[in-house]
């Protein structure tokens, strides 16, 4: 990364209509790059928040066609950014099953990079239960991207609980995670989690989010958030659709692994 950027995390409440989702990603993608964001992150699921898990499935684009992967290709040559789709559902090897996928476009439209996000969801408790691997395939392949503007590793959502995805990247500029995280699990975990990853990687980290009550009842966190090497909270947006922009500062990431070279300390057995 040679110098600083600007980046956009837009965080959603989406709903079970996909064009309404794909519209509004369209509308804060272009308020982002308005205010001179480069790179921009949609949430987890932001094209869709089904009312059951056939709902996505029934959704699925086999990968490098479908409307959902050409209007998320407009988005970035339309407002000339790099534009990470949050996640879709591309199709699989299994017939009632989607692999949950992040694409990352380039400003030109091109699909420059994907990522099948691994580690599946489960969680029971106080009357909610979720399984993704009921609906989803798990992916096997970690990202890191080199762009122009930065070395970024890739996650979605329940991967930030497993350091070790990330450790095995490092060192990266940047970590880029869209998410859509329960309210009860977020309210605990997503902040210090995040900022934990920030700083044992000494990146910084951009982090996506549903944040609100869906029409399908759900109740997802936000807290959308961009964090520093440090571990300092830099921008954030509590609840409800919005966008988030802060810079990412090459001078800040080499001042900390400077001072604190943790980073070439690390010991492999």
């Amino acid at each position: 990364m040679k110098t600083a950027f600007k980046v956009a995390a837009i965080q959603m409440v989406s709903t079970t209509q996909p064009q309404q989702n794909l519209d509004t990603a369209a509308r804060l993608v272009g308020q982002a790059a308005a205010d001179g964001a480069q790179l921009v992150v949609l949430p987890e699921y932001f094209c869709l928040m089904g009312r059951e898990e056939g709902d996505k499935v029934r959704l699925r684009e086999p990968f490098g066609d479908g409307p959902i992967q050409q209007q998320l290709a407009a988005m970035a040559r339309d407002n000339g950014v790099w534009l990470v789709g949050g996640t879709l559902p591309l199709a699989c090897d299994a017939d009632n099953k989607v692999l949950n996928s992040l694409l990352l476009f380039a400003p030109d439209g091109s699909v420059h990079s994907r990522y099948d996000k691994i580690h599946l969801f489960g969680f029971t408790g106080n009357g909610e239960r979720y399984c993704e691997s009921d609906s989803i395939v798990a992916g096997s392949q970690p990202l890191r991207a080199e762009t122009p503007l930065a070395d970024i590793a890739f996650g979605i959502c329940y991967d930030l609980r497993f350091p070790e995805l990330f450790r095995q990247m490092a060192p990266f500029d940047l970590l880029v995670l869209p998410a859509a995280f329960t309210a009860q699990t977020g309210e605990a975990h997503w902040e210090v989690l995040l900022r934990a990853r920030a700083i044992e990687n000494q990146c910084y980290v951009l982090a996506s989010a549903q944040g609100g009550s869906h029409e399908n009842g759900r109740k997802t966190h936000g807290q959308s958030l961009i964090i520093d090497p440090w571990g300092r909270i830099v921008a954030q947006l509590d609840k409800g659709e919005g966008v988030v922009i802060a810079e990412i500062d090459p001078e800040i990431i080499n001042s900390v692994r400077t001072r604190l070279p943790a980073l070439s300390h690390r010991v492999f057995s």
